[in-house]
């Protein structure tokens, strides 16, 4: 989960609701057994009795887990009990947790973490984005909410130890500016699992209109133009879409749809050291410029600002839709899925656009090695934080990062010449349930969770060549752009989220109306004053002392 900075819309009934949560949550701390003196790395037990005794005795006898429900686990399971790498960690362990999951959209949920940290009402462990919390991490343990993990990691936490020793780069990711690790994170290893979203387009329509497939704005121009004056579902009717564009990943820092093709990012960016911001840039006019123009030839959806989900798979099954940009599973593994009647029908990955022929995309979509989310911090009502380590630290290791990746050898894997495959319980699901939805109840690497992810789980997720294709094209971008995941003080957090609430709803507001033209781009410098107004400069400014700080870890 991720919790953002928009302004929160409370209700009386919501608020009741909240109350009843709280209470709830208020007995939920576990009650440990004294603690051990082992702190060596757990081996995976056999099936004796004794030696599951033996390994049981330095975890926890219970305690709470505050986890959001994803929604692929939401489909056949209620709670992350019921997911068999947890009931595998209970065997091993000995130990019950006990999962507590808010409710309800992403505002609810937000609002649910909100309110249990005002509370005080506190479970042992809340997996979150801890990054992105109000007034960040540092401030969290600051304030005694979670507790700094350092010196309990050296004594019991030997496998991510090993981990951080092995790893220095990510030592330095994953602590305050002050040196505090606040939470055991969830790491993406591999270049191969950071990148998995760019644009698609349909070969199949790239061949009826006799184009390769663009590399460059005028390039994608040109193809789009095609798209739009040819019949190419052969309906006899000018239905082509040539072109979805979302506002919503344009503006995703971590996504970077189109924009990368001006050198720029949408907000917050780094070049050489210097933060700057990208939409009170010239380029980002010179992008606004390019997109309005599309749209007002018709080369745009012009239903884009208001498409959902189920807009884009109608769009797709319908036959009308020429471009988009999307997910190597969830777009091109999907569409081609949903396509199958149609044999005609074929998806290629384009290679992020730029503006000159052969130069290499500024920007493309990148996910950190530490994306700051699905990280587990134990809190200050945990009564054996020392043994709740030793319980997370087992997905550091070679067994849990089997459990956590693969789910249950024999059942949800087997080991083929050496490397673990996926059954068909995972593959071709008897139930129905979909790759990820089945990975959803035996294992966690299909959402994230305190763990290194393993490539070749996200690897398998990809039945098509064209989804295999998708991670070299799109791995081109040189992505030398992105911030790192820094952390703020408790001012600069405050400040800034009060400046990118304002800026936010703003922006997404103007960005869409220059584009279809409600607003010229005559008031391009009147958009960027007001940005100057609400405060963007002293974000900036916020954000380049929080990069010098992380230079410096």
């Amino acid at each position: 989960m991720i919790l953002g900075k928009r302004n929160l819309k409370k209700g009386l009934g919501w608020s009741l609701t909240m109350i009843l949560i709280v209470s709830a949550l208020a007995g939920c701390t576990g009650k440990g057994s004294k603690e051990s003196n082992s702190s060596k790395p757990s081996k995976v037990p056999t099936e004796s009795a004794d030696a599951t005794k033996a390994v049981t005795s330095k975890y926890p006898d219970s305690f709470s887990y505050w986890a959001e429900l994803d929604g692929d686990s939401a489909v056949s399971l209620s709670n992350f009990s019921e997911v068999a790498a947890y009931k595998e960690m209970q065997k091993i362990t000995g130990t019950t947790v006990k999962f507590l999951h808010p409710g309800g959209s992403t505002d609810q949920v937000r609002e649910q973490f909100n309110l249990m940290i005002a509370s005080r009402n506190l479970p042992d462990v809340i997996q979150t984005g801890w990054l992105t919390v109000p007034q960040g991490p540092q401030n969290a343990i600051d304030d005694g909410t979670i507790i700094r993990l350092n010196e309990l990691i050296e004594t019991n936490a030997p496998n991510f130890k090993k981990y951080l020793d092995e790893h220095p780069d990510i030592a330095k990711m994953i602590k305050t500016d002050k040196g505090d690790i606040y939470a055991i994170p969830f790491i993406r290893e591999n270049d191969l699992v950071k990148i998995y979203y760019g644009p698609v387009m349909r070969k199949d329509w790239l061949e009826k209109v006799n184009l390769a497939p663009p590399t460059t704005i005028d390039e994608w121009e040109k193809v789009l133009t095609a798209f739009r004056d040819t019949d190419l579902n052969e309906n006899g009717k000018k239905d082509e879409i040539p072109f979805l564009l979302e506002v919503t990943t344009v503006r995703d820092g971590m996504l970077n749809a189109m924009i990368g093709a001006w050198g720029i990012l949408d907000k917050f960016y780094n070049v050489d050291g210097k933060v700057n911001y990208g939409e009170i840039q010239p380029q980002f006019e010179q992008f606004l410029t390019t997109m309005n123009r599309w749209y007002q030839e018709g080369l745009i959806d012009p239903d884009f600002a208001a498409v959902d989900g189920k807009l884009k798979d109608a769009k797709t099954s319908n036959n009308v839709l020429g471009s988009l940009y999307g997910y190597s599973s969830g777009t091109i593994g999907k569409f081609l899925d949903l396509m199958k009647a149609d044999p005609s029908f074929d998806l290629v990955a384009l290679p992020h656009p730029t503006l000159v022929k052969g130069e290499e995309p500024a920007a493309g979509m990148f996910s950190p090695t530490y994306p700051g989310e699905h990280s587990a911090a134990i809190t200050t009502a945990a009564k054996n934080p020392e043994k709740i380590l030793e319980w997370l630290d087992y997905a550091y290791s070679q067994e849990g990062t089997m459990l956590f990746n693969f789910g249950i050898e024999g059942e949800s894997y087997e080991m083929v010449n050496g490397s673990p495959k996926y059954t068909e319980v995972i593959t071709k699901n008897p139930d129905g349930l979909t790759f990820k939805q089945a990975q959803a109840k035996y294992m966690r690497t299909q959402y994230g969770g305190p763990f290194v992810q393993h490539v070749d789980s996200f690897l398998q997720q990809m039945k098509y060549q064209q989804q295999l294709d998708s991670l070299e094209i799109w791995s081109k971008a040189k992505n030398q752009l992105q911030l790192p995941q820094m952390t703020l003080t408790t001012e600069e957090s405050s400040r800034l989220a009060s400046i990118m609430n304002d800026v936010n709803t703003y922006s997404e507001e103007m960005i869409t109306k220059f584009i279809m033209g409600v607003e010229p781009l005559s008031k391009f410098p009147e958009y960027v004053s007001n940005i100057k107004k609400f405060g963007i400069e002293d974000g900036i400014k916020i954000e380049q002392d929080a990069l010098d700080r992380y230079m410096k870890r």
